[in-house]
């Protein structure tokens, strides 16, 4: 039977200081990687006989504005349905240059997920077939679901923060 212990010891064993951060939230096992082992990582993960991570089920950012040379992490969360067994995996990169390689090669379900990463956050997936705005305008030229921008409009008039729990 795969466990979460045995996972964690084939990729140390495979790639040693290269991958850390170990945790089992709910008994998820989710683990980090630098940015460039990405593809090396997803590619061990999907080929290695044991594991069988070969289904993409989610790929997508988080922007963390104090992670000063980290702010953005592209997190994938795959599934062993051999097992039922699933995993998260965080990779991180600045915001200034937010390049990943893309996972397209592997996963052609990573094609729509990168772009819509792209649209929202501004990750640039190297080597993507199509990276362009899927669900916001083109013109857009802002990335809105950084943290940097307000939820809300914070000139508007027309409505009663009272009503909103916040007078």
């Amino acid at each position: 039977m795969l466990t979460n212990e045995h996972i964690k010891q084939r990729l140390t064993e495979k790639f040693g200081e290269g991958v850390g951060n170990f945790e089992e939230p709910y008994g998820l096992l989710s683990f980090e990687a630098p940015k460039d082992l990405n593809l090396k990582v997803l590619n061990f993960l999907y080929d290695d006989e044991e594991l069988k991570f070969r289904f993409l089920t989610d790929l997508c950012a988080v922007h963390y504005p104090d992670n000063t040379g980290k702010e953005l992490a592209v997190v994938y969360h795959l599934h062993n349905m051999v097992d039922n067994i699933r995993l998260r995996f965080k990779v991180f990169t600045d915001i200034k240059t937010p390049d990943v390689y893309t996972a397209t090669g592997l996963f052609s379900a990573a094609n729509w997920m990168e772009r819509e990463t792209f649209d929202f956050y501004g990750v640039n997936f190297l080597g993507h077939p199509n990276l362009k705005r899927i669900l916001n305008v083109d013109e857009m030229d802002y990335f809105p679901l950084r943290k940097e921008f307000p939820l809300e409009d914070q000139s508007r008039i027309d409505k009663d923060d009272e009503m909103f729990g916040r007078g």
